[in-house]
């Protein structure tokens, strides 16, 4: 009774529940934790392999969701990615991760070809949008839900959240720090990261009260590491001195920020002591980096689970309303910007 030729009929007998209830149990719909946990043992221990190409036929769908981002090896994405995965597998979805590309018209394609029928749905992380990449998601074969800015007015369920208000936060912690000097290190500003966030950066310094002795902004073009090390130098190396200096930098994103760190370092100097440095999505990589990294979580494991929850609904009924969901932005307070005998939890600003 170990071969994988065992039956769903054995599979249900080993389990002691009737053939309907262990069918739903394998496809994770419509059974409670328990009589998964149950059905799944059984099925384990039979060698029970699914038909998964039958499934397939009788169901009229694939079970299967791509994520598509741009880069799939940024951080954000591969934590978006878990939390998508917790979510849909349950319910008996893989996830197919796929390359947008980094223009609107490379992820418009990609849409496009969602009508080969190869996915029930696509949960997707646009770069850079526009009005044909709207249309091309708005008239998809299949559900579509996007992350990134609200479209709420396009129709589309989408999850957002407000990176502007968090550069704002970011910003705001490092002048209560007695931080003068500030550059904010953005990427691609064309792109719709790039530009919430240059708003934000924009909208904190001409705030009332405000009144740093220089403010400026490096855009670099891509939000990785080793573009925040080639511009951190490039900043470094236009200083006259001490004085001239920038004493913090507020970065667009995490890899931009540990990009910064580095070349902080490379001359001596000391972070946070004599720069202060933060960064953006509150990374994992840059949790355990030295020093731990003061970041704005913008959840991203919160809004692939909401991504995931709003495309099992769209799985279900394709015809439903659009949903938009928000996702707030949270200051993470660590070494970077604070000596770690003052950092405390780590949380709030």
């Amino acid at each position: 009774m170990t071969s994988t030729r065992a039956t769903l009929l054995q599979v249900a007998e080993r389990a002691g529940v009737s053939l309907a209830s262990t069918s739903r149990a394998l496809h994770g719909t419509g059974a409670s934790k328990e009589m998964v946990e149950r059905v799944r043992a059984a099925a384990e221990e039979l060698g029970y392999s699914p038909d998964a190409i039958g499934r397939s036929l009788r169901m009229k769908k694939t079970f299967q969701i791509a994520f598509a981002v741009a880069d799939i090896g940024n951080p954000v994405y591969v934590e978006m990615l878990r939390a998508i995965h917790e979510v849909l597998d349950p319910h008996g979805y893989r996830v197919v991760v796929m390359s947008t590309g980094d223009t609107a018209m490379s992820t418009g394609e990609l849409v496009r070809s969602l009508s080969s029928g190869f996915v029930d749905g696509m949960i997707v992380v646009p770069l850079r949008t526009d009005d044909e990449l709207v249309r091309e998601i708005r008239q998809a074969p299949v559900p579509v839900v996007v992350i990134g800015r609200a479209m709420d007015d396009q129709g589309i369920s989408s999850v957002s959240t407000d990176s502007a208000a968090g550069i704002g936060e970011a910003v705001r912690h490092v002048y209560s720090l007695g931080r003068r000097r500030i550059v904010f290190l953005n990427g691609p500003r064309e792109t719709t990261p790039g530009a919430a966030r240059q708003r934000g950066f924009d909208a904190a310094i001409a705030a009332e009260g405000f009144a740093a002795e220089r403010v400026e902004t490096e855009t670099v073009n891509d939000f990785t590491v080793a573009a925040g090390l080639a511009a951190a130098r490039r900043l470094l190396a236009r200083a006259s001195g001490p004085a001239d200096r920038f004493d913090a930098v507020v970065a667009a994103n995490d890899l931009l920020a540990i990009g910064a760190i580095r070349a902080v370092r490379e001359l001596g100097l000391s972070v946070p002591e004599d720069v202060a440095v933060t960064g953006m999505d509150d990374t994992e990589i840059g949790q355990v980096f030295l020093p731990s990294l003061t970041s704005v979580s913008l959840g991203s494991a919160e809004r692939g689970r909401a991504a995931a929850r709003l495309m099992l609904g769209l799985a279900d009924d394709p015809d439903q309303p659009s949903r938009q969901v928000a996702v707030g932005p949270t200051l993470m307070v660590r070494e970077s910007t604070v000596p770690a005998s003052s950092v405390g939890t780590g949380k709030g600003a």
